[in-house]
Order: C-alpha cells, then structure tokens, then sequence
C-alpha cells in the first residue's frame, strides 16, 4: 500500500508539513529557497517530508506558493467497517 500524505499545521511555529511518513533523525535536510526544506531519506534522497516555515504569512501575500518538487497523487481507496 502506498504511504498516506498528512498535513499537519503547527500555529505556535507557524510552519506547514507535508509528510509522506513520520520524520526521524537519520533524514538529510535541503532548503528549496523561500523558506521551505526538504527532508530526504539518506539512501535514496527521496524527498519523505517537506516543511514550509511562515505558512500562514504566505496565505496573505497575493502570489502563488510554487514548490520545485514533483507528487504521484491518487485517491486511496478506505476500507469500509464491517457491520
């Protein structure tokens, strides 16, 4: 099965992040500019979490947030409880 994307916002910090599985201390960190970091697994340099810093500032600027990462989105299908 493929890994869930969550989205977790920490308001105290004000960072936004997008994580692929929980981070752990072994990951590689890169800045992609304008505040947004990478976090890399340090075999494959697959990107796992990416963390935008001052989220909620971006939201009032009128231009567009671009991140130079590319995503595989698909819709996963749930599991329906048994009744």
């Amino acid at each position: 099965m493929a890994p869930k994307l969550t989205l977790q916002y920490d308001r105290e910090g004000d960072i936004l992040y997008i994580n692929k599985r929980p981070p752990y201390a072994e990951q590689e960190s890169e800045e992609l500019g304008d505040e947004v970091i990478a976090r890399l697994n340090p075999e494959t340099g697959e990107v796992e979490n990416l963390e935008i810093i001052f989220f909620s500032t971006r939201l009032l600027r009128s231009d567009m947030l671009e991140l130079s990462v590319s995503a595989d989105l698909r819709l996963v299908a749930q599991e329906m409880p048994a009744v």
